[in-house]
């Protein structure tokens, strides 16, 4: 396995090249190795080549061969070569080779063009183009780029995907490559179709995403593959790549064609304008230049010059929008040629433009909608309505049948059908009740009239029963079971219930009744995946295993590791190990580094789980050393201790030697605790004895005392005696351990034999007991300072007992406790006498656990724990703590330190911010660590704010200074409490709140200053962690009033007439300027304003004039004045307050004749101050007196009112109208007015009839022409004439109704003609010629067409045309 941070070697010396042959010729790729016998494999799309008779393999020492024998056009593709874990691609091309002829191929590629001998189409790759493979498939920009290719200086591509064009039912790749050498990480690439359809959301049957990686070359290779192409394909596509800071994008089309015959396919490919864009052009999200078709290169080509077939004229009455509305997009192009339509961009624009007319379905009369969509997991239901209820109904999903397997769906209908393996539809129609039952593996009817055909044993469990039935006989069943999919017929009605839907149900959905379907898209939304339980943090030495463990919500889902925020790619899997099971994910480090540590963290796509990993040093803690022991002849000594990793090993050692294990010296090791046991132990046993770890320098020494018993001869009567090393009335301290064993062995003589008496003072209050002085009697004891109980001690069996022998009294506790310690007496007892020793016990252990810690200055990624020492050391000084910390929702304690913290306090590091922590602590002294403290209370690191921004003093007075500022850029997880401003005299150094408390707002206003001092102002930001760093002003502030000029700030509404309708409220705010406060003064018609409707309110930057409710009188001419001392500024405002206006005056009626009524009236007295828009005059029937509307908006005095009935008597009025509305009243007549019969009969005159005919004359003739070759050309002139003259076109004599070229129009007497893209040959004197009864006129000009610059090379064609003169 390579080492972590080197870049793998590859596998090949001399790597293979992509080549191009000739269809039938050979194609060899070679290949070296760095070294003989390594095995070499080839593919071709994914799939091993073996040797046969189109592969040949060979192999010699490190050279590897490939040969393609008879290379077709189906072996144009991707090859790849395998050694090892390198892999390299390359590419086999195949053109075609040259015959002697051009013969049109029966299927040949669009990328063929057919033409006369010697005129061939340029090849595809020249035009920008991929022609797709003979099978149907074809693939887009696949060519590799050549070693020397220069990088896209513009973005991060290397290649960028091409234009392509694909049949339906083939396939395609668009291939995109990004340069990978300066980039750090794998770059993260999006494919698009248009504008917002992400296609990584798509993939499946019929589109994959792939991507690979080339270490020799550095580049990043990534694949979009679609298959099985259909028509709603074809659009614009769009590739997307960024990395960590760039970013760009490159555009792409796919065009998907019709199947279409061979000679239809020749022909279009003929006249199909490729794009010229070339592989490494941008090219524009429209391409409308794509794919157009080419009429010019029809005219020019004399092959195509046929007499055009009759049946392919179009009437002149047949609409062409209607034909290409109609037709299919593959008929476009014909349609366009046939009827000449040359605009092909703008009738494609058009048609987008039109709704086609939807057919009348004869076998749907509701259809599916066009798209449906659904979460993940739950059901969707796609329902129909037929036109026959009993039509039969089919539903496809991706074209391929629903068939129903293991279980039926039936619901309500016209009658019982349902499907059991084969589709077999059955009917029955019954006159009693029937039964569904369901066992084993087939379905059971069973009735009075129906007998059961269940053969089986088993129970069966029944599913649908009490059927229903139509009064016709015809039984229906209810739907009572679930399966994936659940076919319901009710009525006319066809429902399909997806349930549980999943990605795999994402596809085209179809329902098929006879040979009619509707067709609708599935989008399967998948919901965001959840993470349920974090990560834990964790603390590992150098060279174990770490293994982060994730649970999500879902099963299967795709997550990215992340270290530092860099993701952790599958290149990097010989130092990661990723495993996913179920909904748990693991992250796994072997052997852990200290390059390992950081921050790891866990992404969904609905959030990130976030953990530290720390790595430290291995180093060697000792939680318990061996103490030195005392022991006797023939007793048992034991050295224990207890190290913190439990797979150390170790030596022990006497006086510097390794000690050999035998039958009564025992080693043992189990898990952390390692013991040395010697039994009868023998004066030689006393020595220093040693425990060395292996591999760390470590030391644990203690020495074993031999106590000797000295035996003196007692003669008879002799009295009792206690033979210790101390025998002196100073008792001795023994040393034990908690937990440990005491075993005081006694000796004692006497005769006759003694009797031995343990007792144990207990001391009355809660001082400890002292040693007696050495020179203290034997009641010293008995003192006034202590005062002791004695407590016998005298059983045989438990923990604490005694056993007496003639020459030893023993003194066993097991298990010392706390409580055992104190000063034990032994006394001796015979006739002749009697002896007492005090004996001193002292049980030592882990110190009590400490209170809980106290957090304090709390940082951004720190804080300061303090804590007590414990209240029981253990017998032991404190030789340290420990300390740990964990995350609040974790189980997992992570410990802070290796070596032992002196100290009452510690700064903690390495937090992450806004993540709630708790601490606790240890204390440790030589017997081992107590127990952990209770845990702190939880906290949460918070930084303070960094300095607010942009702190500039805004305006200053002379007692006041107004400053504003921008938030921090960095607030951090602990939000934003407020800001406090302080300022400081220049030179000195005591700073001075400005307000009490903080502010929330970025601006503040600091008042009573001293006048003419020079300050220094500072914010700062603050948050619960505290301030923030200030950001104080760069130059000190003079706080004295600025002079600055009075000025008047108009808005621009204000400068024109200012109109408000009566009773409106006036509100004029007029902004100005000026150092210090100006005084305000305003004054209508140049008098000062009087009365209270009118109130003017004045502030230090603005002044307002408000009247409440405006009246007419308010009207006029407002000025309004602003000075400081001698400086003045003014300013004028009109105002008009308008009313409705008053009714007409003096409405009469003039005259009346016929059904016509003539009206007159003057203007109203009062117009409302503003202009008259006129006047609304209605009338009324004397009958019904019902007003009706004649005229409005009418703007002069005077009117007639026509069409009125005859014998009727009508009254007419009036009414004013301005901006503000109509008049309340309106100007009535007094009388109505009769409309008499007529008692005369009308006989109109006699006119005499006119004769209009005229001969044609032309009242705009042509004029002569000089245009350009190849632009469509219109010659115009306009004639009269009656009647309408017939009109012929000439070209140097000769007719031009027959010449498809040419196009005559004719509207309202202007003449076109039509000159469909001129050659030099089309140059000539040109006559239109207009004929009728009355005569004949003509008109003639010349027109001149000159040879393009591109059509230059053509010596044969004159730039003027042989016209006879």
């Amino acid at each position: 396995m390579p080492e972590p941070g080197k870049k793998p070697v590859s596998a090949f010396s001399k790597k293979p090249r992509s080549v191009e042959v000739a269809a039938g010729s050979p194609a060899v790729f070679e290949v070296e190795t760095e070294r003989a016998g390594v095995k070499v494999r080839w593919q071709r799309g994914g799939s091993d080549i073996g040797a046969s008779s189109k592969y040949g393999l060979a192999t010699e020492g490190t050279r590897h061969t490939l040969t393609v024998r008879e290379v077709g056009p189906a072996d144009q593709g991707s090859y790849a070569v395998i050694a090892g874990s390198s892999k390299v691609k390359f590419d086999l091309k195949v053109t075609e080779a040259e015959k002697a002829e051009p013969v049109l191929a029966p299927a040949p590629a669009p990328a063929e063009a057919t033409g006369t001998p010697g005129e061939t189409l340029a090849p595809a790759a020249e035009l920008g183009e991929s022609a797709p493979s003979p099978e149907g498939s074809s693939s887009a920009a696949r060519n590799d780029p050549t070693p020397g290719a220069p990088d896209d200086p513009i973005g991060l591509f290397v290649m960028r995907p091409q234009d392509g064009e694909v049949t339906v039912g083939g396939s395609i790749t668009f291939s995109a490559r990004v340069a990978g050498a300066s980039l750090l990480k794998p770059p993260v690439v999006k494919w698009f179709k248009g504008k917002w359809v992400d296609l990584s959301s798509k993939v499946g049957q019929h589109l994959q995403l792939h991507d690979s990686y080339d270490r020799a070359s550095k580049v990043y290779l990534f694949e979009l593959h679609i298959t099985d192409a259909q028509p709603a394909f074809t659009g614009g596509y769009r590739c997307e790549v960024s990395t960590k800071d760039k970013f760009d994008c490159s555009n792409f089309n796919l065009t998907v064609h019709e199947a279409v015959g061979t000679g239809d396919l020749d022909l279009l490919s003929s006249f199909r304008r490729t794009s010229l864009a070339g592989g490494g052009r941008r090219i524009s999200d429209s391409h409308e230049d794509a794919g157009i078709l080419d009429f010019s290169s029809l005219l020019k080509k004399s092959s195509f010059r046929t007499p055009r077939d009759s049946k392919l004229e179009a009437p002149a009455e047949e609409d062409v929008w209607e034909i290409l509305r109609q037709a299919p997009p593959s008929e476009y192009e014909r349609i366009a040629f046939q009827y000449g339509v040359t605009d092909l961009r703008g009738m494609l624009k058009r048609l987008k433009g039109m709704r086609r007319d939807e057919k009348k379905s004869t076998a749907f009369q509701k259809k599916l909608e066009p798209a449906y969509q659904v979460s993940k997991g739950h059901k969707i239901r796609l329902t129909v309505e037929l036109a026959d209820p009993d039509a039969e109904v089919k539903w496809l999903k991706n074209g391929q049948e629903i068939q129903m397997s293991g279980r039926c769906g039936l619901g309500w209908g016209g009658g019982l059908r349902w499907r059991w393996g084969p589709p077999q539809p059955c009917l029955l129609s019954l006159s009693t009740c029937v039964s569904l039952t369901h066992c084993g593996s087939q379905p059971h009817l069973s009735g009075p009239n129906f007998p059961s055909s269940c053969s089986c044993r088993s129970s069966p469990s029944l599913l649908l029963s009490r059927a229903h039935f139509l009064p016709s006989g015809t039984l229906q069943w209810p739907l009572l079971f679930h399966s994936k999919y659940i076919f319901e017929s009710i009525g006319a009605k066809r429902t399909l219930t997806i349930s549980q839907c999943s990605l795999a149900d994402d596809a085209a959905y179809q329902c098929v009744v006879g040979g009619e379907k509707c067709s609708t898209e599935l989008f399967v939304k998948e919901p965001p995946v959840l993470i349920t339980r974090p990560l834990e943090d964790q603390l590992v030495m150098v060279g174990q295993r770490v293994e982060f463990e994730c649970e999500v919500s879902e099963e299967g889902a795709q997550v990215k590791w992340l270290k530092d925020g860099v993701e952790l790619t599958r290149e990097e899997t010989f130092k990661y190990r990723f495993k996913k099971d179920g909904r748990r994910h693991r992250l796994i480090i072997n052997e852990a580094t200290l390059e390992d540590m950081g921050h790891y963290a866990l992404r969904t796509s609905g959030g990130q789980a976030l953990a530290e990993l720390i790595v430290q040093e291995k180093k060697l803690e000792v939680y318990q050393s061996i103490a030195d022991l005392t022991v006797g002849a023939k007793d048992q000594a034991v050295f224990k201790c207890e190290v913190s990793d439990e797979n150390v090993r170790g030596v022990w050692l006497k006086n510097g030697k390794e000690l050999v294990p035998d039958s009564r010296i025992k080693v043992s090791h189990i898990g952390r605790v390692h013991k040395l046991t010697i039994d009868d132990v023998t004066p030689a046993d006393e020595a220093d004895y040693s425990f060395v770890p292996e591999g760390f320098a470590c030391n644990l020494s203690a020495k074993l005392h031999f106590m000797e018993v000295k035996i003196d001869f007692v003669p008879r009567q002799e009295p009792p005696k206690i033979h210790l090393d101390c025998p002196g009335r100073i008792p001795d301290t023994i040393v034990v351990v908690a937990g440990n064993k005491l075993r005081l062995d006694v000796p004692i003589s006497g005769d006759p034999a003694p009797t031995v008496i343990w007792q144990k003072a207990i001391t009355q209050g809660n001082k400890s007991p002292a040693r007696p002085a050495p020179d203290a009697p034997e009641d010293a004891g008995d003192s006034d300072e202590w005062v002791f109980d004695k407590k016998l001690l005298c059983e045989t069996e438990g923990r604490v007992r005694v056993e007496t022998t003639k020459d030893r009294s023993i003194f066993t506790v097991e298990g010392a406790e706390k409580e055992d310690e104190g000063v034990y007496t032994v006394t001796v007892k015979n006739p002749v006498g009697e002896d007492r020793v005090n004996l001193t016990v002292k049980v030592i252990d882990v110190p009590d656990a400490p209170a809980a810690p106290k957090v304090s200055n709390v940082g951004e990624d720190s804080c300061t724990v303090q804590w007590e020492p414990p209240a029981y050391d253990g017998g032991q000084p404190v030789l340290g703590y420990i300390l740990e910390r964990k995350k609040k929702k974790s189980y997992r304690w992570m410990r802070l330190n290796f070596d032992l913290i002196q100290e009452l306090s510690h700064e903690a590091r390495r937090m992450i911010e806004g993540v709630v922590y708790e601490m606790r602590v240890y204390a440790v002294n030589a017997i081992g660590m107590s127990r952990p403290s209770p845990a702190s209370q939880p906290f949460m690191p918070i930084g303070p704010p960094s300095e607010p921004t942009h702190l500039a003093v805004e305006d200053v007075s002379d007692t006041t200074v107004s400053l504003k500022w921008r938030p921090p850029e960095r607030v951090g997880a602990g939000g934003l409490d407020g800001y406090s401003v302080e300022y400081c005299p220049e030179g000195g150094s005591e700073w001075v709140a400005a307000l009490r408390g903080l502010t929330e707002h970025t601006s503040i206003l600091v008042k009573d200053l001293p006048t003419g001092a020079r300050l220094l102002f500072r914010v700062r930001a603050h948050n619960m962690a505290g301030p923030g760093a200030p950001v104080t002003t760069t130059e000190p502030v003079t706080v004295q009033e600025i002079l600055q000029r009075p000025r008047l700030q108009l808005p621009r509404h204000l400068r024109q007439t200012i109109q408000k309708k009566v009773r409106e409220p006036v509100n004029l705010l007029i902004p100005f300027q000026g150092k210090p406060r100006p005084q305000v003064t305003w004054t209508k018609e140049g008098q000062p304003l009087a009365g209270e409707e009118v109130s003017v309110r004045n502030s230090p930057t603005d002044t307002i004039l408000f009247i409440r409710a405006a009246r007419r009188a308010h009207s006029g001419t407002y000025q309004v004045m602003v000075r400081i001392e001698n400086m003045e500024d003014k300013a004028t405002l009109v105002l008009q307050v308008v009313d409705k206006p008053s009714p007409p005056q003096d409405l009469r009626v003039t005259e009346a004749w016929g059904l016509n009524v003539a009206l007159e009236w003057k203007p109203p007295q009062d117009d409302g101050n503003t202009e008259l828009w006129g006047y609304t005059v209605q009338k009324a029937d004397k009958k019904t007196m019902e007003w009706f509307t004649v005229l409005e908006h009418y703007r002069r005095t005077h009117c007639v009112v026509p069409e009125l009935i005859i014998g009727n008597g009508y009254y007419f009025r009036v009414f004013s109208q301005n901006m503000v509305g109509s008049s309340d009243t309106a100007a009535t007549t007094k009388e109505p007015v009769f409309i008499p019969r007529p008692g005369i009969t009308y006989e109109p005159p006699d006119y005499k009839a006119l004769d209009f005919s005229e001969a044609p004359s032309f009242t705009q003739p042509l004029v002569n022409r000089s245009v350009i070759a190849g632009y469509t050309t219109m010659l115009c002139c306009a004639v009269r004439g009656s009647p309408k003259p017939k009109i012929s076109w000439f070209k140097n004599g000769l007719d031009l109704g027959e010449d498809a070229r040419f196009r005559m129009f004719s509207k309202q007497g202007v003449l076109t003609l039509e000159i469909r893209k001129p050659c030099p040959f089309d140059g000539g004197i040109y006559v239109c010629r207009a004929t009728n009864l009355q005569g004949e006129a003509q008109c003639e000009c010349r027109l001149e067409v000159r040879a393009s610059r591109r059509l230059g090379g053509h010596n044969d064609m004159a730039s003027s045309s042989a016209v006879p003169q």
